[in-house]
Protein backbone atom coordinates (compact mmCIF):
# COMPACT_ATOMS: atom_id res chain seq x y z
CA UNK A 1 0.00 0.00 0.00
CA UNK A 2 1.13 3.53 -0.92
CA UNK A 3 2.12 5.58 2.67
CA UNK A 4 -0.16 8.93 1.07
CA UNK A 5 -3.60 8.38 2.75
CA UNK A 6 -6.24 7.28 0.74
CA UNK A 7 -3.59 5.46 -1.87
CA UNK A 8 -3.46 1.89 -2.77
CA UNK A 9 -1.83 -0.63 -4.89
CA UNK A 10 -3.26 -2.98 -7.36
CA UNK A 11 -4.00 -5.41 -4.79
CA UNK A 12 -5.36 -2.86 -2.54
CA UNK A 13 -7.82 -1.89 -5.01
CA UNK A 14 -8.88 -5.45 -5.67
CA UNK A 15 -9.46 -6.08 -2.01
CA UNK A 16 -11.53 -2.88 -2.07
CA UNK A 17 -13.52 -3.53 -4.73
CA UNK A 18 -14.75 -7.31 -3.51
CA UNK A 19 -15.79 -6.10 -0.19
CA UNK A 20 -18.15 -3.80 -1.65
CA UNK A 21 -16.22 -0.39 -0.87
CA UNK A 22 -15.75 2.39 -3.81
CA UNK A 23 -12.46 2.96 -5.49
CA UNK A 24 -11.18 5.71 -7.78
CA UNK A 25 -9.75 4.07 -11.05
CA UNK A 26 -7.18 5.79 -13.83
CA UNK A 27 -7.88 6.03 -17.30
CA UNK A 28 -5.99 6.72 -20.32
CA UNK A 29 -5.27 10.01 -21.52
CA UNK A 30 -7.52 12.31 -21.45
CA UNK A 31 -9.92 11.54 -19.63
CA UNK A 32 -10.16 11.83 -15.60
CA UNK A 33 -10.41 9.46 -13.08
CA UNK A 34 -13.49 7.57 -12.53
CA UNK A 35 -15.23 6.07 -8.71
CA UNK A 36 -16.24 2.46 -8.97
CA UNK A 37 -17.16 0.21 -6.85
CA UNK A 38 -20.15 -2.60 -7.10
CA UNK A 39 -22.67 -0.91 -5.04
CA UNK A 40 -24.49 2.07 -6.57
CA UNK A 41 -24.46 3.43 -3.27
CA UNK A 42 -20.78 3.34 -2.28
CA UNK A 43 -20.34 5.36 -5.66
CA UNK A 44 -22.43 8.21 -4.49
CA UNK A 45 -21.48 7.92 -1.15
CA UNK A 46 -18.00 8.94 -2.26
CA UNK A 47 -18.48 11.10 -3.93
CA UNK A 48 -21.29 12.97 -1.37
CA UNK A 49 -24.51 12.68 -3.16
CA UNK A 50 -27.84 11.12 -2.02
CA UNK A 51 -27.44 7.50 -1.99
CA UNK A 52 -30.07 6.74 -4.51
CA UNK A 53 -28.85 8.82 -7.17
CA UNK A 54 -28.89 7.32 -10.88
CA UNK A 55 -24.98 6.35 -11.26
CA UNK A 56 -23.96 4.83 -14.96
CA UNK A 57 -23.20 0.95 -15.39
CA UNK A 58 -19.57 0.18 -16.49
CA UNK A 59 -19.88 -1.70 -19.72
CA UNK A 60 -16.60 -3.29 -19.01
CA UNK A 61 -17.42 -7.23 -19.47
CA UNK A 62 -18.67 -8.55 -22.71
CA UNK A 63 -20.90 -10.70 -21.07
CA UNK A 64 -22.80 -7.85 -19.39
CA UNK A 65 -22.72 -6.00 -22.43
CA UNK A 66 -24.42 -8.67 -24.09
CA UNK A 67 -27.23 -9.31 -21.50
CA UNK A 68 -28.22 -5.64 -21.93
CA UNK A 69 -29.48 -6.19 -25.74
CA UNK A 70 -32.59 -8.01 -23.89
CA UNK A 71 -33.26 -4.28 -22.49
CA UNK A 72 -32.58 -1.99 -24.53
CA UNK A 73 -35.18 -0.34 -27.59
CA UNK A 74 -32.28 -0.86 -30.68
CA UNK A 75 -32.46 -2.91 -33.98
CA UNK A 76 -29.27 -5.20 -34.59
CA UNK A 77 -27.38 -2.06 -36.51
CA UNK A 78 -27.57 0.20 -33.72
CA UNK A 79 -26.74 -2.38 -31.11
CA UNK A 80 -23.54 -3.26 -32.92
CA UNK A 81 -22.68 1.26 -32.87
CA UNK A 82 -23.54 1.34 -29.09
CA UNK A 83 -20.80 -1.49 -28.76
CA UNK A 84 -18.59 0.56 -31.31
CA UNK A 85 -19.09 4.10 -29.10
CA UNK A 86 -18.56 2.83 -26.24
CA UNK A 87 -15.54 0.40 -26.52
CA UNK A 88 -13.43 2.59 -29.36
CA UNK A 89 -14.39 6.02 -28.54
CA UNK A 90 -14.83 5.31 -24.62
CA UNK A 91 -18.11 7.89 -24.67
CA UNK A 92 -20.19 7.86 -21.84
CA UNK A 93 -23.92 7.00 -23.33
CA UNK A 94 -27.46 7.09 -22.82
CA UNK A 95 -29.08 4.05 -24.42
CA UNK A 96 -32.85 4.17 -24.60
CA UNK A 97 -34.80 0.72 -22.61
CA UNK A 98 -37.20 -0.95 -24.62
CA UNK A 99 -41.08 0.12 -23.05
CA UNK A 100 -43.17 -2.45 -21.04
CA UNK A 101 -39.77 -4.35 -20.38
CA UNK A 102 -39.05 -5.44 -16.59
CA UNK A 103 -36.04 -4.17 -16.11
CA UNK A 104 -33.16 -6.71 -14.21
CA UNK A 105 -32.00 -5.35 -10.18
CA UNK A 106 -28.42 -4.88 -11.53
CA UNK A 107 -29.32 -2.49 -14.48
CA UNK A 108 -32.12 -0.20 -12.30
CA UNK A 109 -29.13 2.24 -10.74
CA UNK A 110 -28.45 2.87 -13.83
CA UNK A 111 -31.50 3.48 -15.40
CA UNK A 112 -33.70 6.35 -15.34
CA UNK A 113 -36.87 7.53 -17.26
CA UNK A 114 -36.46 5.23 -19.62
CA UNK A 115 -33.28 5.28 -20.75
CA UNK A 116 -29.79 3.68 -18.95
CA UNK A 117 -26.39 5.57 -18.66
CA UNK A 118 -23.11 3.21 -20.12
CA UNK A 119 -19.49 3.79 -19.47
CA UNK A 120 -17.58 2.36 -22.21
CA UNK A 121 -14.06 2.82 -21.45
CA UNK A 122 -12.00 -0.53 -21.43
CA UNK A 123 -8.58 0.37 -20.99
CA UNK A 124 -6.33 -2.62 -21.39
CA UNK A 125 -4.39 -2.38 -17.97
CA UNK A 126 -7.56 -1.94 -15.50
CA UNK A 127 -9.30 -5.55 -17.09
CA UNK A 128 -7.73 -7.65 -14.99
CA UNK A 129 -8.66 -5.89 -11.94
CA UNK A 130 -12.52 -5.73 -13.42
CA UNK A 131 -12.51 -9.05 -14.11
CA UNK A 132 -13.94 -10.01 -11.13
CA UNK A 133 -16.69 -8.05 -11.38
CA UNK A 134 -18.91 -7.95 -14.22
CA UNK A 135 -21.20 -5.58 -12.79
CA UNK A 136 -19.76 -2.69 -11.75
CA UNK A 137 -21.29 1.04 -11.20
CA UNK A 138 -18.87 4.25 -12.25
CA UNK A 139 -19.55 8.21 -12.06
CA UNK A 140 -16.83 10.65 -12.35
CA UNK A 141 -14.04 11.27 -9.58
CA UNK A 142 -15.55 14.34 -8.22
CA UNK A 143 -16.75 15.05 -4.53
CA UNK A 144 -19.89 17.18 -5.55
CA UNK A 145 -19.43 20.45 -6.92
CA UNK A 146 -16.02 20.07 -7.74
CA UNK A 147 -13.93 19.16 -11.24
CA UNK A 148 -13.27 15.30 -11.61
CA UNK A 149 -9.52 14.40 -10.46
CA UNK A 150 -6.93 14.25 -13.58
CA UNK A 151 -4.33 12.67 -11.14
CA UNK A 152 -4.06 10.28 -7.90
CA UNK A 153 -3.08 13.06 -5.98
CA UNK A 154 -5.78 15.44 -7.00
CA UNK A 155 -8.25 12.45 -5.74
CA UNK A 156 -6.51 11.73 -2.81
CA UNK A 157 -6.95 15.22 -1.59
CA UNK A 158 -10.68 15.37 -2.54
CA UNK A 159 -11.71 11.85 -1.40
CA UNK A 160 -12.11 10.87 2.28
CA UNK A 161 -9.14 8.67 3.53
CA UNK A 162 -11.59 5.66 3.28
CA UNK A 163 -12.31 5.66 -0.72
CA UNK A 164 -9.14 3.79 -1.86
CA UNK A 165 -7.28 5.02 -4.91
CA UNK A 166 -5.23 3.57 -7.38
CA UNK A 167 -2.79 5.61 -8.91
CA UNK A 168 -2.02 4.92 -13.00
CA UNK A 169 1.62 4.14 -11.56
CA UNK A 170 0.26 0.69 -10.13
CA UNK A 171 -0.75 -0.55 -13.43
CA UNK A 172 2.02 0.94 -16.51
CA UNK A 173 5.00 1.91 -13.93
CA UNK A 174 5.08 5.21 -15.65
CA UNK A 175 3.60 8.69 -14.30
CA UNK A 176 1.55 10.95 -16.27
CA UNK A 177 2.86 12.63 -19.24
CA UNK A 178 3.73 16.38 -18.36
CA UNK A 179 3.38 16.91 -22.29
CA UNK A 180 -0.14 15.64 -22.28
CA UNK A 181 -3.12 18.19 -23.03
CA UNK A 182 -5.40 18.57 -19.70
CA UNK A 183 -7.47 15.85 -19.02
CA UNK A 184 -11.79 15.82 -18.50
CA UNK A 185 -14.69 13.45 -18.07
CA UNK A 186 -16.30 11.63 -20.82
CA UNK A 187 -18.69 13.17 -23.39
CA UNK A 188 -21.86 11.74 -22.84
CA UNK A 189 -23.95 10.84 -25.74
CA UNK A 190 -27.63 10.03 -26.41
CA UNK A 191 -28.68 7.57 -28.93
CA UNK A 192 -32.25 7.49 -29.87
CA UNK A 193 -34.34 4.54 -31.13
CA UNK A 194 -34.00 5.84 -34.59
CA UNK A 195 -30.53 6.45 -34.59
CA UNK A 196 -30.24 10.07 -33.83
CA UNK A 197 -27.07 10.86 -31.96
CA UNK A 198 -27.22 13.86 -29.57
CA UNK A 199 -24.47 15.27 -27.47
CA UNK A 200 -25.65 14.87 -23.56
CA UNK A 201 -22.94 16.80 -21.88
CA UNK A 202 -19.55 18.19 -23.26
CA UNK A 203 -16.18 16.28 -22.29
CA UNK A 204 -13.15 15.36 -23.12
CA UNK A 205 -13.71 13.31 -26.76
CA UNK A 206 -15.46 16.43 -28.35
CA UNK A 207 -13.05 18.97 -26.97
CA UNK A 208 -11.04 19.46 -29.79
CA UNK A 209 -13.66 20.62 -32.10
CA UNK A 210 -15.27 23.75 -33.08
CA UNK A 211 -18.68 22.49 -32.06
CA UNK A 212 -21.01 19.72 -31.12
CA UNK A 213 -22.23 19.09 -34.84
CA UNK A 214 -18.66 18.75 -36.53
CA UNK A 215 -17.95 15.54 -33.43
CA UNK A 216 -20.91 13.95 -34.53
CA UNK A 217 -20.10 14.09 -37.82
CA UNK A 218 -16.92 13.14 -37.29
CA UNK A 219 -18.54 9.80 -35.26
CA UNK A 220 -21.07 8.81 -38.16
CA UNK A 221 -18.98 9.24 -40.91
CA UNK A 222 -16.44 6.74 -38.60
CA UNK A 223 -18.78 4.44 -37.50
CA UNK A 224 -21.81 4.53 -40.05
Amino acid sequence: MNPDIGTVDTDGARKALGRGAAVVLPNPAPLTYTVAATDPRAVNTAKARPAEQAVALWAHDPDTLATLDDYLDLDTALTSLTRRLLIEERVTLLVPLRPGTSIASWLSPASQDGWTLLFGARWTPLLPLLADHPILYVSSANRTGRPPAATATEAAAMFPPTVAVLGSTSLTGADRDPREPSRAATTTLRLHPDGRLHLHRHGAQDRPYPNADQYLDRLRDTHT
